[in-house]
């Protein structure tokens, strides 16, 4: 099949390399706003320039603020897009884009690779099995070893929807539950162009599910030691922990110590994930498979964002419910 890419930044050069990988994809067709990174994309990997939306479907790997107008112009044309997260600046406009995507019938699958990566999915199947008696609390974290560039965080959303939204959509999909509460709060205790843009480089939050289990979260732009993005499902059985491994940078007190080097960065933590989810992608455009992240699990997710958005800017709890009716 045809494959356009539209977008060669840092993630879109590694979905490149993916789709250039693929058996599935006879033909890459790229597109950037850089010249440069086009010729470096039809030098490294034997695709061609030219226009992504005449391909058999698109993957969308451009900065956030072209998100919405890429996916409804994928819509128009009936391609199927894969996109990367959000699909959207905001509800609204998300809305607005799930709309357009029912009423063409295409199918957008967006980027949660966490959906794709072994642990997480081990978690849900034992969970679902009954291996972990009745759940009762679950514990989140996602942090990253050094802040992003200053001139990124303005455009983020902040670090609830740009980071945390994985949290809260590998909650729905590990649980199958939805959040019904959040009570949120955040600091700075770093570079002062977070709290120049109104975000905070550290935060943690409280969780109510909708059957009463309670959910703890904590994230830092500052985690020094390494990149760390864990789940924790305590249950009345079993304890299960996603992402403890040989390289999870912990060093612990009574002398336990990973014997690998601890992730560096997103990528290179998840990287058979993202292989996994475009490959599935790829499958489900062909027709061969079920969308696996639809639009609306995107918008369940960011729901929960802009509620503990909300709850951290008033400090108060607030329910889900409360931010769009």
């Amino acid at each position: 099949m045809r494959v356009g890419l539209l977008g060669l930044g840092r993630i879109g050069a590694f979905h490149a390399a993916t789709l250039a990988g693929n058996p599935r994809v006879d033909e890459l067709i790229v597109a950037d706003a850089d010249p440069e990174r086009e010729r470096e994309a039809v030098r490294r990997h034997g695709a061609r320039t030219g226009e992504p939306f005449e391909a058999d479907a698109v993957v969308i790997a451009t900065p956030t603020a072209t998100h919405a107008e890429l996916l409804t112009r994928a819509c128009a044309a009936g391609v199927p897009a894969f996109c990367e997260k959000p699909v959207a600046g905001g509800v609204e406009e998300t809305v607005r884009v799930l709309e357009a995507a029912k009423q063409s019938g295409v199918l957008v699958h967006v980027g949660f690779q966490r959906r794709f990566d072994a642990g997480y999915a081990a978690a849900r199947a034992a969970l679902r099995a009954g291996e972990l008696g009745e759940l009762h609390r679950v514990h989140l974290i996602s942090a990253d070893p050094a802040p992003p560039h200053p001139g990124y965080i303005p455009a983020s959303g902040g670090i609830f929807r740009d980071c945390h939204i994985h949290d809260f959509d590998i909650l729905r999909w590990v649980t199958g539950r939805e959040v019904e509460t959040v009570y949120a709060t955040g600091a700075n205790r770093g570079a002062a162009f977070f709290a120049e843009a109104g975000d905070v480089d550290t935060s943690a939050a409280l969780l109510t599910l909708t059957d009463g289990t309670l959910v703890t979260l904590q994230g830092s732009r500052y985690n020094g030691a390494g990149h760390d993005v864990r789940m924790e499902l305590a249950g009345t059985l079993q304890t299960r922990a996603v992402g403890l491994d040989e390289r999870v940078p912990l060093t612990s007190s009574e002398g336990l110590q990973p014997p690998g080097e601890p992730w560096p960065d997103f990528v290179t933590r998840f990287r058979p994930a993202y292989v996994a989810e475009l490959d599935a992608f790829l499958l489900a455009a062909q027709g061969d498979a079920e969308s696996p992240c639809t639009i609306e699990d995107a918008l369940a997710a960011l729901l929960i964002a802009e509620a503990a958005e909300l709850s951290r800017r008033e400090g108060r709890r607030v329910r889900v419910a409360e931010v769009f009716r």
